[in-house]
């Protein structure tokens, strides 16, 4: 299932959501100006390598500072190839913006790296031997989904399934989508914990711990947030249901 839209609205220009997304397609622009081993070295440099963290011999013996706090940051911002970065700024695109319009920029801001530095220590904690760098933002906006599931339970999300080459396109509620991809992750993460640790690919366990840590403190952040956003009675709201009015 591919997302294509939702159907909330933005009420503010998303800034800080839009400047995420800048700074993510420029340093991906200079990384297409890296050759092969220029790239790996900026992935093992900057990007998550959990042996660095749990076995600081090895860091030190393969010239990695032990234990150190950036990567775990700017591994946020580096991409793997043109599918991974544009997969992830279009999943940014369509829910990014109405967490924001929730929160405010700067809360955004905070809260968008916390998911991404949360993703990064439970990848560390579940692959703890691994010498593999990981990199990408999925881990920090599978916290803005995580929220976007409770923040609009009840929107929808057309999405896109390709069927025998065909797409097909459906109308599904948000609840479902955001849990179905959820469980995806569960899934896709158990199966490889019963399968050889030294492998690369996808990060689902780093997924499902963003996407937890963006639910379990989007109320927050969200407490006190004042933004131009205004709901009316029509709309639901996850605490509390129905609003007296703008607010």
């Amino acid at each position: 299932m591919f997302p294509i839209q939702d159907s909330v609205p933005r009420r503010c220009p998303p800034f800080m959501m839009w400047s995420i997304m800048a700074v993510n397609v420029l340093i991906f622009l200079l990384e297409t100006r890296l050759g092969p081993h220029g790239l790996q070295r900026l992935f093992y440099l900057y990007g998550v390598v959990p042996a660095r963290y749990t076995h600081p011999e090895w860091a030190s013996w393969v010239g990695l500072a032990p234990g150190a706090i950036l990567p775990l940051f700017t591994a946020m911002f580096l991409h793997g190839g043109w599918l991974h970065i544009i997969g992830n700024m279009w999943t940014l695109w369509i829910f990014g913006d109405n967490v924001e319009d929730e929160l405010g920029h700067f809360r955004f801001l905070i809260f968008y790296l916390l998911c991404g530095l949360a993703a990064s220590m439970v990848q560390i904690y579940v692959n703890a031997g691994s010498t593999i760098p990981t990199v990408g933002a999925s881990g920090a906006i599978a916290g803005i989904m995580g929220a976007y599931f409770l923040l609009f339970p009840h929107a929808r999300i057309i999405i896109m399934i390709p069927i025998l080459f065909f797409p097909f396109f459906f109308d599904v509620p948000a609840i479902f989508f955001l849990g179905f991809w959820f469980m995806q992750q569960i899934f896709g993460g158990t199966l490889m914990l019963a399968g050889p640790k030294e492998v690369g690919g996808i990060a689902f366990w780093a997924h499902a711990g963003g996407f937890i840590c963006g639910m379990a403190t989007i109320r927050l952040f969200r407490t006190g947030a004042r933004t131009c956003a205004r709901r009316y009675r029509d709309e639901a709201t996850p605490w509390g249901i129905w609003r007296d009015g703008p607010y």
